[in-house]
Formats: structure tokens, sequence, C-alpha cells
């Protein structure tokens, strides 16, 4: 199936958007081919804001208003405990709330962006999602990352080249309790490393620690401004490790 066909098939639908590459370019190609597409972002605890920023920012662009949904995500069972398949209860948390604020607006069709490069097996929140009954043109129109971010480029889309950002729960080691204030040290860390010029990175919680990952490129830079990252982070973290492992 291509994603004309797929949206001949299907001309009205919420989309489940983050404001990601995906969902950026999935919203873009149904806008394109006359479908009616709200996109609906769930902001939780989870987000940072400068997802929200995106996700506003692409529906100016395409023409289109952006509903937001606030969602408690840490008061679901099954979620701060963080066990290993906690992306499967908050994908049924999020997407249950999303399912229920489309169907009040008169979309029956719910979607999300994952796409054809996205491992099933290694992802607990697909199978939410498949329970759910929501659907994925990307996926099934066996559209892969790479050529998303070629379409969306030759789009015009700012999202082409955003790199992938796992939420925020992902920073802490599975079975360690999240927090509303971790998560907040969290996002003010990387902040201040995003504001020093470092991209693509990712501050983890190691027993109370911050364990900084790098793309490789940028791994010696770090070692060379060591002080000015300890002092960056300083506010949030009295210990500051750097991984050496590429990210």
């Amino acid at each position: 199936m291509k994603i004309q066909e797929f949206f001949r098939e299907c001309p009205r639908a919420a989309l489940g958007f983050s404001g990601g590459v995906d969902s950026a370019y999935l919203l873009w190609a149904g806008l394109e081919q006359g479908a009616q597409v709200r996109p609906y972002f769930v902001k939780t605890a989870f987000q940072p804001q400068f997802e929200l920023e995106d996700a506003r920012r692409l529906c100016a662009q395409v023409g289109v208003e952006l509903t937001v949904l606030e969602a408690d995500i840490l008061s679901v069972p099954c979620v701060a405990e963080n066990p290993p398949d906690r992306c499967y209860h908050c994908k049924r948390a999020l997407f249950g709330a999303l399912r229920e604020r489309a169907l009040a607006d008169g979309f029956s069709v719910l979607l999300d962006g994952t796409n054809a490069s996205d491992d099933a097996g290694d992802r607990p929140g697909m199978r939410a999602i498949a329970e759910l009954q929501v659907r994925s043109p990307l996926r099934e129109c066996g559209i892969t990352k790479a050529q998303v971010r070629a379409l969306s480029k030759e789009a015009g889309l700012f999202t082409w080249d955003k790199p992938a950002y796992a939420c925020l729960a992902t920073r802490l080691p599975t079975g360690e309790t999240i927090t509303p204030e971790v998560l907040q040290k969290v996002e003010a860390a990387e902040d201040a490393l995003f504001s020093l010029g470092y991209k693509d990175l990712r501050v983890r919680v190691f027993h109370g620690a911050a364990r900084l990952q790098l793309p490789g490129e940028q791994l010696e830079r770090a070692t060379k401004e060591r002080e000015a990252i300890l002092q960056a982070l300083s506010p949030w973290f009295d210990t500051v490790l750097l991984d050496l492992k590429e990210r």
C-alpha cells in the first residue's frame, strides 16, 4: 500500500503527534492528500518542553491547529514504579486518553508515527497500540526512517534532521521509581548541555549521578570542556560521569 492509498481509505483521522520526525511527516503527508488529520499532543512529565514547542512550530508550518491534552502519567499504576514493561502501560494510558478525546471530537481512526524501521519485538509500546487498534500508516506502507527523513527534507519540514528523542523516563534504570523531581533534573541538565552546543545527547541517572551519553564526535570536546560541563550541571547533579561508549 502507498501512503496516498492509505489516506484515500482513511480520509479522517486523529494523530498521536509528538513533534518528532515520523509524526511530522505523517501529518504533512495526510494533509497533502487532502485528508482531515487532527494532531493531538499528550503532555506528560515524560516530555520535555522543547518537544511541545517543536510540535506547535510544525503544526504552524503546515497550517493546522494542535490539540494539547494534559495527562498525569505518574498516577498510572505500573508506570511510576518503572517495571520492564513500563512503556506498554504508558502507551495504553496515553493512547487510551487520546482515543477517548478523538472519539468525542468525531474521529474513529487513530494514527501513530511508527515507521517500517521500528522493531516491534523491542518495543512494548507497539503491543499497546496494536491492542487499541491504532493504525501506523508509515509502517503499513513500508516507509523506513531514512525515507521519512529524505521525504521530510524534500517537503521542507524543519524536522527532517531532528535527532531521535526517547522520553525522559528512559533516563532512569528499570526498577528505579520515577518522580517528577528527577525528571525535572534530567530535563534541566539536558537543556544546559544543549545550550553549550551539544546535540543528540542523554543525561542518564546512575546511582544519583549524571551519566552523559554523547555521539562519538562530541566525546573529545566534552573532555576538554570538563569544567564548563560540571558547572552547567552543578545545580542538579554533584557527580557527573562521561560514558565513553558512543551514544
